[in-house]
């Protein structure tokens, strides 16, 4: 039997890239994984992967930007399973790039919620069920944005990310003594759908910014997924209110 066999983990943005192998990592690890998403087909096909590697997997559609479809389906997985060990607040993205002179109010709220509100509404949520949880803990995703504010047009994503790492430390403060961590794991350039574009069309930047990068090459799905494992483990059990860096080292620059 595995260690974590029994246990609940919710995983929001998962239908692919990074979410979706955080959720085969723990579903690997025994876990229970319900999967979060907006793509209900993608979803469904996910499901029917994991189960078919054995593991025990349950798809849930509503929007993280939506604090009434957040409360209430968080609410129905915690009312089901009887508690939520693990909430991956994966969900998130850039949203798109805009300066912010001609910035409008829609993209900078839409950016916001995405990121950040989508954290304060799934974790809300789920910390009634995460008090009836096992070494329970919330991981967060932040950036390097959030320290340099993101390149040209991403200041918003990069102001959004900085939310995270606070609200992070925030509720790490003000769950601790329920015994519920917080954390958040900070990714360098991943190969994910996220990069798929300029992969395809400029090969050459793509494999450029592993120049960037002090181990010299762009990082896996799975090397997030793993440190998302530990972090949510009892090895990791005296582990909260911090960042991991997973970038190869990308954050020092070269």
């Amino acid at each position: 039997m595995m260690k974590s066999e029994g246990k609940v983990a919710v995983i929001t943005g998962a239908t692919g890239g990074i979410g979706f192998q955080v959720a085969k990592r723990l579903g690997k690890d025994g876990y229970t994984v319900v999967l979060n998403g907006i793509e209900d087909e993608a979803g469904a096909e996910r499901v029917k992967e994991l189960t078919a590697e054995g593991i025990k997997a349950e798809y849930f559609g509503f929007d993280v930007t939506s604090d009434e479809a957040v409360t209430s389906n968080i609410k129905k997985i915690g009312e089901k399973y009887g508690k939520i060990d693990l909430l991956v607040n994966n969900a998130g993205g850039l949203g798109g790039r805009s300066r912010f002179e001609e910035m409008t109010t829609e993209f900078y709220r839409f950016v916001m919620a995405l990121n950040l509100d989508s954290v304060f509404f799934a974790s809300r949520a789920a910390i009634p069920f995460l008090k009836k949880g096992k070494n329970a803990s919330i991981i967060n995703y932040t950036s390097n944005a959030a320290w340099n504010a993101g390149g040209p047009g991403a200041g918003v994503y990069g102001t959004s990310k900085a939310g995270v790492h606070a609200i992070t430390r925030a509720l790490a403060k003000d769950l601790a003594e329920y015994g519920i961590r917080v954390n958040a794991v900070s990714p360098g350039t991943i190969d994910t759908p996220f990069h798929a574009q300029i992969k395809a069309t400029k090969p050459e930047v793509f494999a450029s910014w592993a120049n960037s990068i002090l181990l010299g090459r762009i990082g896996q799905p799975e090397e997030v997924a793993s440190v998302i494992s530990f972090l949510a483990s009892d090895d990791a059990a005296f582990i909260t209110a911090e960042t991991i860096q997973i970038g190869g080292g990308q954050a020092l620059g070269i």
